[in-house]
């Protein structure tokens, strides 16, 4: 069955009330009483600022006979480069992956590619769910941590299914 069947099979279940089908996740160990119902891979991107990395000024050492040795800075390039680090730095998605991505009674878990390290999202702290704009993109907001972007097949059909999880709660 593919992972967007699943996944729909998945929100459907959640929908009408039915018993949830529960998943078998090798590589993460579950808390006492937390199920899992989806493993999944789906792209993942984060939404957030760093600081600006400005290089060290430009400039050159001038000779000159009545001032001696002094710096002339360069100031078209510097002003460039502080204006390139700033764009850089700014509010953006970031950190794009393909990611696992595991649905639980308690939230997602995400290990991204190349990571062995189990990230939580817990339902618990989620505060909004959107559209990204994208064809099968959804956004999760939380209280504590910069927005989730999932992407890929399966994204929509999750977003349904913790839809429905937080509001048979």
């Amino acid at each position: 069955m593919a992972i967007e069947e699943k996944a729909t099979q998945l929100s459907r279940a959640a929908e009408h009330g039915a018993v949830m089908p529960t998943a078998r996740v090798g590589g993460l160990v579950l808390e006492p009483g937390e199920v899992a119902y989806a493993d999944v891979i789906c792209g993942t991107a984060r939404y957030y600022a760093t600081y600006p990395v400005v290089p060290p000024e430009a400039g050159y050492f001038e000779v000159h006979p009545a001032f001696g040795r002094r710096w002339v800075s360069n100031r078209r390039l510097n002003n460039r480069r502080r204006q390139e680090a700033e764009a850089v730095a700014r509010l953006q998605w970031r950190d794009h992956t393909a990611a696992r991505v595991v649905l639980t009674s308690v939230g997602l878990r995400v290990c991204p590619s190349g990571n062995a390290e189990w990230l939580p999202f817990d339902h618990s702290l989620l505060t909004g769910m959107t559209d990204s704009g994208e064809e099968d993109g959804v956004v999760l907001t939380y209280d504590c941590c910069p927005p989730l972007l999932l992407t890929g097949p399966a994204a929509a059909p999750l977003a349904d299914t913790i839809k429905n999880l937080m509001n048979g709660q």
